[in-house]
C-alpha cells in the first residue's frame, strides 16, 4: 500500500460496510466534517458552518459536524502526533480523503463524547465511499481501533504548550507576550470560546434570565447551549452576540450621546449597535454590501437606527466631518482563533505586511474624517504587534494625532493587566473578570485625539 502501520493489530478486511449514500445515523455529519477539513487543510479555504458542505444538514447533524471540525482544528497537532505513532508515514492526497477521515475520527475518539464504535464504523463508511481511500480501509480500521484502545495512554501524557500552534505563531507570541503569556494563549485556543452577549441595559437581570453570569465590563457570559434565536430577549432586541473583548473598543470613546460617530468597517455590526444604543448619531460604513446587509438586519431586530453606507473607507468623503471615528480595521484576526480555529491554517506571516498597509491607509483616512479635537479609536482583533502597537507608533509619527492614554478604571471592568503603555491589549489568556473562566478574544485598541 505504500503506507505501513506501527503498533496496530492486523485486521481482517470486512465487507463494504455500506456506501456513504446509505441513510446511516450520524454519517451526514461526519461526511460534512471531512469535506470541511479537506477544504481547510488541503485547499486553504475558510471554514463556514453554513458553507456548501453543511447545506441540507439537519440541525443536530450541523451541530455535530461543527463540533467535529472545531475539535479537529483546535487539537490538530495532538491528533497528528497520536496518529503518527500508529502510522509510519502520513497519508497523502493520492489516498483521497483518508487523512481527513482519520483526523476527524481521531478527534472524536480522543476529545469528544462519542462512542468509539460510532467514530470508527462511520469513518470506515466514509473511506469505503471514497474511490481512493477505499483501498486503505483495512489500515484505517486498524489505526482507529488501536487509537481507541490506547486513548487513556495518550490522554495521560503531558501535552507540550504549543503542540497545536504553528511554529511561526508560537515564536511571535513568545516574543510579544513572554513564555507564560504565549502558553496561556495557546492553551485557550484548544477550547471553544464561550458565548458572550452585550445587553442594552440591566446586565445582572439578563444574566439571571439567560442563565449566565454578568461580567465586570457589563457583558453577559452564557453557557452557549441552545439556539440563540430561541433565547429570551433575542426577538425583542434586548441583546446581541459580541465577545467581551470586542465590546471594549467602542467604550473607549466615552459618552457619545448626541455625537456624530463613524463606524468605519462596521460589519457585522456589534459596535454600531453599541454606539446607537448609547445615543450616538451613527454612520455605519463597510466595503461589502453583503456584509452591510447583515448590519441592517441586526439594527432592525434591535430597533436601533444608523445610516448605512457601502463604500471604500480609504476614499469615503462625506460632506461633514465626525465628532468621533471608530475603526476596527481588517486584520489577520489571530485574536479570534478560539472562534475561528481555521485561521492558523489559512494565514501566513507574510500576510501581515499587506494588511498593515491597508490598516495605515484606513487610519489616515479616519483621522481626516474626524473634526479637530475629535476622538479616533483604532482597533484590531489581532495578537500581532504589527497590527496594533506598530500602527499607533506610525500614526503618532506621521499623522496629526496624539495619544489619549488609557488607565485601569477608565470605565467599569477595565482591568490593569489589559492596559499596556496607555493602550488596550487583551489576549485569550486573560480572564474577563475575577474567577471567570473561558478567556476572551485578543484585541488591540488605542484612543487618539486629532490635533
Amino acid at each position: 500500500m505504500g503506507l505501513s502501520q506501527r503498533g496496530v493489530r492486523p485486521q481482517q478486511r470486512h465487507g463494504s460496510g455500506g456506501r456513504a449514500s446509505r441513510a446511516v445515523a450520524g454519517l451526514p455529519a461526519r461526511a460534512a466534517a471531512v469535506t470541511a477539513i479537506v477544504d481547510v487543510l488541503e485547499h486553504q479555504r475558510p471554514f463556514e458552518s453554513d458553507g456548501a458542505a453543511f447545506i441540507g444538514l439537519e440541525p443536530a447533524d450541523r451541530g455535530l459536524a461543527r463540533a467535529i471540525v472545531g475539535t479537529t482544528l483546535r487539537r490538530h497537532g495532538e491528533i497528528r502526533g497520536a496518529l503518527d505513532r500508529l502510522i509510519s508515514k502520513p497519508p497523502t492526497t493520492r489516498m483521497g480523503k483518508l487523512s481527513a477521515i482519520l483526523d476527524t475520527a481521531a478527534a472524536q475518539i480522543l476529545f469528544m463524547d462519542v462512542p468509539d464504535h460510532a467514530a470508527v464504523s462511520l469513518a470506515l463508511e466514509l473511506a469505503e465511499a471514497d474511490p481512493k481511500a477505499r483501498h486503505f480501509k483495512p489500515l484505517a480500521n486498524g489505526v482507529l481501533r488501536a487509537l481507541a484502545r490506547e486513548r487513556e495512554t495518550f490522554r495521560a501524557e503531558t501535552v507540550p504548550p504549543f503542540a497545536d500552534t504553528p511554529k511561526w505563531l508560537a515564536a511571535r507570541w513568545r516574543k510579544a507576550f513572554g513564555e507564560a503569556g504565549a502558553a496561556a494563549i495557546a492553551e485557550a485556543h484548544r477550547f471553544e470560546a464561550p458565548l458572550d452577549v452585550t445587553v442594552r441595559d440591566d446586565p445582572a437581570g439578563w444574566a439571571e434570565k439567560l442563565g449566565g453570569v454578568a461580567l465586570p465590563t457589563g457583558s453577559v457570559r452564557l453557557d452557549g447551549k441552545g439556539r440563540i434565536e430561541a433565547m429570551p430577549g433575542f426577538a425583542e432586541g434586548a441583546w446581541w452576540v459580541q465577545d467581551v473583548a470586542a465590546a471594549l473598543p467602542a467604550r473607549l470613546l466615552g459618552d457619545v450621546g448626541g455625537k456624530t460617530v463613524l463606524d468605519l468597517c462596521a460589519a457585522p455590526g456589534g459596535k454600531t449597535a453599541q454606539l446607537a444604543a448609547a445615543g450616538a448619531v451613527v454612520t455605519a460604513l463597510d466595503l461589502s454590501p453583503e456584509r452591510l446587509s447583515r448590519v441592517k438586519e441586526n439594527l432592525a431586530r434591535l430597533k436601533l437606527t444608523a445610516t448605512t453606507v457601502a463604500a471604500d473607507g480609504t476614499t469615503y468623503d462625506p460632506p461633514e466631518r465626525f465628532d468621533a471615528v471608530l475603526l476596527d480595521a481588517p486584520c489577520s484576526a489571530t485574536g479570534t482563533i478560539r472562534r475561528h480555529p481555521d485561521i492558523p491554517f489559512l494565514k501566513r506571516e507574510s500576510d501581515l505586511t499587506s494588511l498593515a498597509v491597508i490598516q495605515q491607509a484606513l487610519l489616515a483616512r479616519a483621522v481626516q474624517l474626524t473634526k479637530p479635537g475629535g476622538t479616533i479609536v483604532f482597533a484590531t482583533c489581532s495578537l500581532e504587534p504589527e497590527e496594533g502597537e506598530a500602527r499607533i507608533e506610525a500614526a503618532l509619527r506621521d499623522l496629526p494625532v496624539e495619544l489619549m492614554p488609557l488607565a485601569a478604571g477608565d470605565f467599569p471592568g477595565l482591568a490593569a493587566e489589559w492596559v499596556v503603555g496607555g493602550v488596550l491589549r487583551t489576549t485569550p489568556g486573560h480572564a474577563p473578570g475575577p474567577g471567570i473562566e473561558g478567556g476572551m478574544d485578543g484585541f488591540f485598541a488605542a484612543r487618539l485625539r486629532r490635533r
